[in-house]
């Protein structure tokens, strides 16, 4: 579990499995800690490569919201593949790190082998939409500090996006809490003010640029990212998208063992000629 400098920071990141790499970036409020089943499902085939993503986890947590922005998430993924000597590699991305990989595949297709992006977007196109976005993230930043780490996850956690993860288990949502209330204010402030859906520069006008084959995934009971995901897919020359049933916003969490196939099938499809 290595903390590597980058960039004037330090990125708590894990290394597990051999063979290609894929770089595995976890949603808001994650951590590394996202992928151990997914870790434990394909590090026969692949080295992956599990980042605790600025602000989260082990990771350092800037208080100038500026140092999470976009252009710097980018410099920081590339140069965690430079200190790791890895050229080129496949990415994955949940939700927030679903945008940073697509951002980082727009920037950098030559370190891009393909993309499997579950719950992601490209921002948001409207000006008046992503102002009333970035006022929305200032006020549960403010929150963070006002509240604390426990108040804020139990908003967090009654939001509808995560009305589906009531069919979980209670030993996995008590997991999913327990790592949730690991996170710091400070970081999961700075995150929200500079790398929030409205804050990020939208990208969706560029989705015919990519020539790696990308897999967009989501839930089905998660009706806004489905058809995000289908639209995503169809203006992607080489895109396809997997909708799965019985699951919402985590498809990793909530059909594990689907998102795991779907994954393998897709990479397996691939690695042969662009293996890092």
């Amino acid at each position: 579990m290595p903390q590597l400098a980058i960039n004037g920071v330090t990125l708590n990141v894990q290394v597990a499995g051999q063979g290609p790499a894929l770089v595995a970036l976890h949603g808001f409020t994650g951590s590394a800690a996202t992928w151990h089943p997914l870790v434990q499902a394909i590090s026969s085939e692949y080295a992956v490569i599990a980042i605790d993503i600025l602000g989260h986890g082990a990771s350092a947590k800037p208080i100038e919201p500026s140092r999470y922005a976009m252009e710097r998430t980018i410099e920081d993924l590339l140069g965690v593949l430079d200190a790791l000597s890895i050229p080129t590699a496949h990415w994955l991305g949940y939700s927030m790190g679903g945008r940073m990989a697509l951002s980082l595949a727009l920037a950098a297709p030559e370190r891009c082998n393909s993309l499997v992006l579950e719950s992601a977007s490209p921002g948001i196109a409207d000006a008046d939409e992503r102002t009333k976005r970035i006022a929305g993230d200032e006020s549960l930043a403010g929150m963070l500090e006002r509240d604390g780490i426990e108040r804020f996850v139990d908003y967090w956690e009654a939001l509808p996006l995560w009305a589906s993860q009531g069919r979980l288990a209670e030993d996995v949502r008590k997991a999913l809490r327990e790592q949730r209330l690991t996170n710091d204010p400070v970081g999961l402030g700075g995150s929200l003010r500079g790398v929030g859906s409205g804050t990020q520069p939208y990208v969706g006008d560029a989705l015919p640029s990519l020539a790696m084959p990308v897999c967009f995934v989501a839930g089905e009971d998660d009706a806004k990212y489905a058809e995000v995901a289908q639209s995503m897919a169809r203006a992607v020359p080489e895109g396809r998208a997997v909708v799965t049933p019985n699951a919402g916003h985590a498809v990793h969490l909530e059909q594990p063992d689907i998102f795991h196939a779907t994954v393998r099938e897709f990479l397996n499809a691939y690695s042969p000629a662009q293996a890092s």
